[in-house]
């Protein structure tokens, strides 16, 4: 006999078995709310970690979001951001084999380049553009059918201590146009450098999908005598381990350590640059130095031109305008612009001070702006350096010069920070500094932001401009008269597959792009590292020389002082 429970006002009936079941689903709904709610709580008393989802599947090649958590946008910046990925967007190029043949890919010595004459014939003048034309070929001698090489171009005159960069354009078939504006008398000499072959862009790009965390950092623990040292990222792969969320509560950005075992968040003392993650790449063929990496490409025929004065009712020099030359050029080995702003010379230390006298000056960024915090430190002999018991190399910094009420300051920026060990209290977000700073018009403020992201996806570098220009914005509302200047990025020495897969031109040249279009609208002003660098013949180096780091600060100094000279 089958045993039923029934309801007699519904006229049902149901098993013994199927009443068992409905009682054990009733039993866990309730049970689950009760652990959701617990879960609820403790996430609210305890923001300082969390646990990341374990990695059962590799997630898609272009899928860095999946351990990149990078903050959301608004609508409108997310939508600038599209845009502007659109403007960097680069030439897709054919997939490699692997193992990797060089066979098929650029090939500098067997490339080359050839001055086109002059639109409407005869001789070269003062204002004119000279155009050279651009052939690649692979190593096998033939042409090349697609685009993306990496291209450096610049017109100098060693002897006359002349320089410009020119502006390359690609056009999508092997070939390229290199454009320069003729702007001193004399020779002009065309150099072209092929920075990487568009096969090694590649490779960078996907180093930067699949491996953003290929630099990694550290962060020191400490309580007491017990001591823990974790890996720190923006990108951290998710594992078994809990993850520190060091996330800026106002700038929103991210930052995260994988938690010791035994140490709790907050008891962080340091941050650290790790190392390099070694074996990522099979394509170091692609980065050697003298056959591919940073060569010059050599001249079909002549590899000069000599320039005449300029023809009558033409200007002396020609205005730049953005995007249509450049923005400016040396002579006799200093930088003059091409714009509104003329470069005066400060060719000595009281005229240097004459300009800085009641200024204070507020710089952050990376150790390309700590060189000019240095230089100033070292031009002013009545400006002297305030003890702040902190590293030399990492800041802050600060030196005062007590007789003429001058105050230089820098600090580094926020993570990423590759660096020796920095106090954990001492990662300051450029965001946060521009908020505590009042302003008015005798504050300057320069920024220079750029080396250490190279290796992060773009939208990183992108996100982090856009929280500086928010920033930038409500200072320039309270203080109009506020001036800012931003350094840009610069060229760099790149010898090894290392150098350049972590701190490459295209990297660079990247950010260069976004950087101008991100504070156009704004009232600020750019030294034009980039343009500085290309058309100097010192070699490229991270930190430039001495030499091109006068020019540089005189340029600053001219913003500062624009009606002042040395």
């Amino acid at each position: 006999m089958k045993f039923h429970l029934c309801n007699e006002k519904v006229r049902t009936c149901l098993p013994k078995k199927g009443y068992i079941f409905l009682f054990l689903v009733v039993f866990i709904f309730i049970l689950m709310l009760y652990i959701t709610d617990i879960l609820e709580f403790q996430i609210k008393v305890n923001t300082t970690f969390i646990i990341p989802r374990p990695a059962t599947v590799t997630p898609p090649a272009d899928m860095h979001y999946d351990f990149c958590k990078l903050k959301p946008l608004s609508t409108k910046e997310a939508l600038e951001e599209q845009r502007l990925l659109d403007s960097i967007a680069w030439p897709e190029t054919p997939s490699l084999p692997s193992p990797l043949s060089l066979s098929s890919t650029s090939h500098p010595a067997h490339s080359a380049f050839t001055i086109l004459p002059r639109w409407g014939g005869g001789q070269w003048h003062i204002g004119d553009k000279l155009e050279v034309m651009i052939q690649m070929h692979d190593f096998q001698g033939h042409l090349k059918r697609s685009g993306g090489d990496v291209l450096l171009a610049r017109l100098h005159n060693i002897t006359l201590g002349a320089g410009v960069a020119g502006q390359v354009l690609d056009h999508l078939n092997g070939s390229y146009s290199a454009i320069f504006t003729l702007l001193w008398e004399g020779n002009a000499q065309v150099q072209v450098i092929l920075v990487h072959p568009s096969e090694a862009v590649t490779e960078l790009r996907r180093l930067n999908t699949e491996h953003p965390d290929r630099v990694f950092f550290k962060s020191q623990f400490q309580l007491g005598s017990v001591t823990e040292t974790t890996t720190c990222n923006v990108c951290l792969r998710p594992t078994q381990q809990p993850v520190c969320n060091y996330t800026d509560l106002h700038t929103n950005e991210p930052w995260f350590c994988y938690k010791p075992k035994s140490l709790s968040c907050d008891t962080r003392i340091s941050n650290f640059k790790g190392g390099y993650k070694q074996n990522i790449s099979t394509m170091e063929k692609l980065f050697q130095s003298g056959v591919n990496l940073k060569v010059a490409i050599p001249p079909s025929g002549v590899a000069s031109v000599n320039v005449l004065p300029k023809q009558n009712g033409e200007s002396e020099v020609p205005s730049s305008r953005v995007g249509s030359g450049p923005s400016g050029y040396y002579f006799q080995g200093v930088w003059r612009r091409l714009g509104v702003t003329p470069i005066h010379q400060f060719n000595s230390s009281s005229a240097i001070t004459q300009c800085l006298k009641g200024k204070t000056v507020h710089m952050y960024g990376d150790s390309t702006m700590r060189q000019w915090f240095e230089y100033l430190d070292a031009a002013l002999p009545d400006l002297k350096a305030f003890n702040m018991h902190s590293q030399k190399t990492i800041g802050p910094l600060m030196s005062l010069d007590y007789k003429n009420n001058i105050l230089v300051t820098y600090r580094t920026h926020g993570p990423p920070l590759r660096s020796a060990s920095v106090p954990a209290i001492e990662l300051h977000y450029i965001a946060n500094e521009l908020n505590e700073v009042p302003g008015g018009r005798d504050t300057v403020i320069v920024l220079g932001i750029w080396a250490h992201f190279g290796t992060f996806p773009i939208e990183f570098f992108i996100r982090r401009l856009q929280t500086i220009r928010r920033a930038m914005v409500r200072l320039l509302s309270r203080a109009p008269d506020t001036l800012i200047v931003i350094r840009t990025g610069n060229p760099k020495s790149l010898k090894t597959f290392l150098h350049a897969s972590t701190n490459s031109d295209w990297y660079s040249l990247q950010q260069d792009k976004v950087l101008r279009d991100m504070f156009k609208e704004l009232n600020v002003h750019l030294v034009d590292a980039w343009e500085m660098v290309v058309a100097h013949h010192l070699p490229h180096e991270l930190h430039p020389q001495p030499s091109i780091i006068k020019n540089m600060i005189n340029v600053l100094l001219s913003y500062i002082c624009p009606q002042k000279g040395g």
